[in-house]
């Protein structure tokens, strides 16, 4: 069973390579410079092939180009009149410049030397230029109309210059005084070619008038002129000791050979002005002919429009009209290699010859072009009157037919090693264009033609054929099969049946023996443009305009599969491996594999660019051919178990990298690790190697010494997978390290060389700023963290040590006492209280005293108040002078602690006047009187516990009386009875300077205020002034009130 292909590859493609204009050919006789559009192609004439092509980047079309004589520089024109000077070897443009023409340039010449050039423009002025020293020399006026060819007098030191224009005028240029010397008047039409002798004595000119004047260069004036009968297009000058008896070349005189309309070759003498020898390009081919066929020759269009000597090769290049390219030997002027320059539409194209290695291609001309697949040598061959539409070949024969557009068909016999071609047979009968032909495939009997007539018919071949005679031949059978133009036929591989498919939708099945109509297939939606037989089951392949393709059944002429795919008309359909998959191609010039089974597309070709109107399948079917309306002839290889083969070679080297990889890490030889990463193309895997050489001590000054012995084609395939791991946040760090260690390392000159280093900044870039920002933000936020828990640090100081005194001055009876006064009470005393709150806001504003100095007053006001209990605490604390009064109250605290908390808010709860207490628990705890002294008040530190109302009160009086504009902070207050009942909630004293958050869960009731600072002072803000007044108790009780009940 055969396999299954699944990919096809270009083998060799063939495309357009010349489109007109003048030619050049190297000195040495190796390359011809053809022009093609916007570009020049160097053809290698031993291969055939296209090696270098030139200007094809500027998009300009070239109206002109010249190749030195040395073969250094071609100089190109363009139609936006300028000159481009090109290195053509190195493929290099050395300049441009202006041409200073006011209109394109048509021609242009070389002397001798290579300096300088001349160019000639449809402005009838001719400007010479110096090519080394890059100005121009001179501008030489006197044409009428284009100039239409220069050439510079082979003799350098004479300096002298002959031009020709469409006033049929050949001036003489003296360079050395840029006047013209001579006005040649010896034509009558437009002169085309000037030619000096080998001498330099005598220059020959030739024109469309039918005439060649020989003319001295001495005396500028016509020696000779000579009737050649003909419009001349070109004319080339022999050397003189040239002797070749084939062509009756003797060297006792001068020679040249005319071309023109007629296509033909003729050598004369010129001394005697005869023609001495006559061929042409058909002849030249040695193809036999009839007389009745060569008499059409003369008007198939195959005008010569250039002739070209080389004295190296000593060759004859000819050029015809129709792009085609020969090279004669001039010993014989027999055809050594041939060119076609531009096939334009390739129509049909089929395999020929052993081996395939011939194909036989119809363009969209009345010559069918035989081609070498190998070297691409072409054979042309004449007969057809007009455009040929389809070709078919003989099986096992070196016959094939062909038809076109003059309603006839043509048996061919081609003998490819002697170059022999010869018409053997010629059938008429058709009404009109036959562009459907199939050849009997069992044995050479018979074939089948289809035409726009709608007419289908047979055809014997005869036995007796002779490449000496053309025979005529008639259809023996002969049956009008559509309603439309019939596209396509085919044979099936028994020879019993024939298939036709028409433009009027439908594919009929036909009996070859009496054209008996069996069956007709009915499916598509439009025109059917090609049937094809399986070559092993009953099944028939039709393509269509609709975009499908349809296999139908032979014995019930229904559809039994359809392929989609195509979005445009299908043109052609063939089996390939055995009739398992199908190869189609499409007017959007792709070509598309099908496996039937699967009903897939296995793959596009694409390569044509325009309508694929031909395919042909090998013998072998391991290669196809295409031809399409881009003028390209490609052969396909196929390249399936090449791909296989190539694959399994792959896996086994990559598993073999693999293992040595593995090993390489393994023994910590990073450095050939990383050169193997990257040919495996394995970034992360690279990744992994950096961040192990990175974990070490001294990583990154390692990894800059791995990476110093890196080559520069690795260093930019880092540079690219840094890229890649750039992309990850979690890789970004080992990206900058890997940038910055090369950046270190090489200088921004040595950078700007690698290959890839702009799409690799293109991908560093973008997230490097993102990365930066990210760190960035980071940053600000890990040091506000920092500056947020180093402000907590200092605010749990004070809470803790706030609540040991909270628990410390619960602990003392006095304090108790104090808190159970009543509103009338607080107002009896209203001195004291005002005293007292004087004391505090002053103690407040200076930021707290030292805690021994408050213990003290704490001491005398506890011995006044409550008598005995704070004498038998005073004793008792002086039982024990080893310890500290601090660490006498905090032991208290610790035994009283719950109890003292819980009386504290049951009192606070049982009160009701709790919102007007002015109760003033002061604990104080510190050193002695003598420590308090040597300590600056900046360094004290105070905690007071306030009541709600007192803390409103002394700060709305600090802010009225403006003496303290000092923040406080760190000041704890009873817990009001409504923020008590409900813990969550959370109060403001004033909007303006001050906050309160709730530390009930943390400190037992009490909230923590804090003045905002930078905040305006209120008092100025509500309009007061700096003056000061007193304030008065229902002032105070008015602004305490309020919010209270709130």
């Amino acid at each position: 069973m055969s396999q299954l292909k699944t990919n096809f590859a270009v083998k060799s493609k063939y495309e357009a390579f010349y489109t007109g204009g003048k030619i050049q050919i190297s000195k040495d006789g190796l390359y011809l410079f053809c022009g093609c559009g916007n570009k020049v192609n160097v053809l290698e004439i031993s291969t055939g092939k296209v090696t270098i092509t030139i200007g094809e980047e500027q998009e300009e079309e070239i109206t002109s180009f010249c190749l030195s004589p040395d073969d250094q520089f071609l100089i190109l024109a363009t139609k936006h009149l300028l000159l481009r000077q090109w290195d053509w070897r190195n493929k290099k443009l050395i300049r441009s410049w202006k041409a200073i023409h006011y209109a394109p340039v048509v021609c242009m010449g070389f002397d001798s030397t290579s300096t300088l050039l001349a160019t000639g423009g449809a402005d009838s002025t001719v400007k010479l230029w110096d090519i080394h020293k890059q100005y121009c020399t001179h501008n030489l006026k006197g044409h009428q109309g284009i100039v239409s060819a220069v050439a510079f007098h082979p003799d350098t030191s004479r300096l002298q210059l002959f031009t020709a224009g469409e006033d049929y005028k050949v001036r003489a240029w003296d360079l050395t005084t840029s006047r013209c010397t001579a006005v040649i008047g010896a034509h009558y039409s437009l002169v085309t070619t000037i030619s000096f002798g080998h001498d330099g004595k005598s220059v020959y000119t030739a024109g469309r008038d039918g005439v060649v004047a020989k003319i001295d260069t001495s005396s500028l004036s016509v020696i000779r002129t000579i009737p050649v009968f003909e419009v001349l297009e070109a004319l080339v000058v022999l050397p003189p000791d040239c002797d070749y008896p084939d062509v009756n070349i003797d060297s006792g005189s001068d020679h040249f050979i005319t071309a023109g309309n007629k296509g033909a070759l003729r050598v004369w003498n010129a001394e005697t002005g005869k023609c001495v020898y006559t061929t042409d390009p058909v002849h030249a081919t040695q193809q036999s002919e009839t007389p009745a066929i060569t008499d059409k020759q003369g008007d198939d269009g195959q005008n010569i429009t250039q002739l070209l000597y080389n004295e190296a090769m000593n060759t004859i290049t000819v050029v015809t009209y129709f792009q085609n390219i020969s090279i004669l030997g001039l010993d014989k002027l027999r055809l050594q290699k041939q060119f076609a320059g531009n096939n334009d539409e390739i129509l049909d194209v089929k395999y020929f010859g052993e081996g395939d290695g011939y194909a036989i291609v119809a363009t969209n001309s009345q010559h069918i072009k035989v081609f070498e697949l190998e070297t691409w040598n072409c054979e042309i061959l004449y007969g057809h009157t007009d455009i040929v539409l389809a070709i078919a070949h003989i099986d096992k024969t070196d016959m094939f037919i062909s038809s076109g557009k003059d309603n006839t068909v043509r048996v061919w016999q081609i003998n490819p090693e002697v170059k022999q071609v010869s018409c053997l047979a010629v059938g008429q009968g058709h009404t009109g264009a036959v562009g459907a032909l199939a050849m009997s495939r069992l044995k050479a009997g018979f074939f089948v033609t289809g035409s726009e007539d709608s007419t289908l018919k047979v055809w014997q071949l005869p036995s007796d054929l002779s490449t000496t005679v053309t025979m005529e031949i008639q259809a023996t059978m002969t049956e009008k099969a559509h309603e439309k133009t019939i596209s396509s036929v085919c044979i099936a591989p028994n020879d019993k049946f024939i298939a036709t498919g028409s433009m009027d939708k439908t594919a009929k099945i036909w009996a070859a023996s009496d054209l008996r109509l069996l069956g007709v297939m009915r499916g598509h939606k439009r025109g059917i443009w090609s049937v094809q037989f399986s070559p092993i089951d009953q099944i028939l392949a039709t393509s269509s305009g609709d975009g499908l393709v349809k296999l139908w059944s032979l014995t019930d002429f229904s559809c039994v599969r359809t392929f989609e795919g195509h979005d445009c008309a299908v043109l052609k359909v063939s089996f390939v491996t055995r009739g398992m998959q199908l190869l189609t191609s499409g007017t959007n010039g792709l070509v598309k594999l099908w496996t039937i089974k699967t009903n897939e597309c296995v793959r596009t070709l694409e390569e044509h660019e325009d309508k694929v109107w031909s395919l042909a399948v090998g013998e072998k079917e391991d290669t196809f051919i295409t031809g399409a309306a881009d003028a390209s002839l490609i052969v396909w290889q196929d390249v399936t178990e090449t791909e296989q083969i190539e694959a399994r070679e792959k896996q086994e080297q990559a598993v073999l990298q693999e293992q040595e990889l593995s090993n390489l890490i393994q023994q910590k030889k990073y450095l050939k690790a990383i050169g193997l990463c990257i040919t495996l193309e394995q970034p992360f895997r690279l990744l992994n190697i950096l961040k192990e050489i990175m974990s070490g001590d001294d990583g990154e000054e390692k990894l800059q010494e791995t990476l110093e012995k890196l080559r520069m084609d690795q260093i930019d395939a880092l540079l690219r997978f840094s890229g890649q791991w750039n992309t990850n946040s979690r890789h970004c760090h080992e990206a900058q390290v890997v940038v910055s260690c090369v950046l270190k390392m090489y200088p921004p000159a040595k950078l700007q060389q690698l290959a890839n280093l702009r799409v690799s900044l293109e991908g560093l870039i973008p997230y490097s700023e993102r990365h930066l920002s990210r760190m960035s933000r980071l940053l600000q936020q890990s040091m506000f963290l920092e500056y947020t828990w180093q402000c907590m640090k200092g605010m749990d100081t004070d809470k803790v040590q706030s609540s040991v005194e909270l628990d410390t001055a619960a602990a003392i009876p006095g304090i108790q006492s104090e808190n159970k006064g009543s509103k009338t009470g607080m107002v009896d005393s209203e001195e004291t209280s005002e005293s007292e709150e004087s004391d505090l806001g002053e103690e407040i504003a200076a930021g707290g005293t030292h805690l021994e100095a408050s213990k003290e007053r704490l001491s005398s006001k506890q011995d006044s108040d409550s008598g005995s209990d704070s004498s038998s605490e005073s004793g008792s604390d002086s039982d024990n002078p080893g310890v500290s009064i601090s660490q006498q109250n905090k032991m208290k605290t610790s035994n009283n602690k719950k109890t003292v908390r819980h009386d504290s808010v049951s009192e606070s709860d049982t009160s009701p006047e709790s919102d007007l207490d002015t109760q003033d628990r002061t604990v104080e705890s510190g050193s002695s009187d003598s420590d308090d002294s040597e300590e600056s008040e900046g360094q004290r530190v105070e905690s007071r516990i306030f009541s709600t109302e007192m803390v409103q009160k002394k700060l709305f009086k600090e802010q009225l009386t403006k003496e303290n504009r000092s923040p406080v902070k760190n000041i704890l207050f009873d817990t009001p009875m409504e923020i008590g009942k409900n813990p969550n909630k959370k109060r403001k004293i004033t909007d303006q300077f001050t906050v309160v958050k709730d530390h009930t869960r943390e400190n037992g009731g009490a909230f923590t205020i804090d003045r905002k600072a930078g905040q305006p002072e209120v008092g100025r803000g509500r309009g007061l002034g700096n003056k000061k007044r007193k304030v008065t108790r229902d002032d105070k009780l008015k602004k305490l009130k309020g919010p209270a009940r709130r």
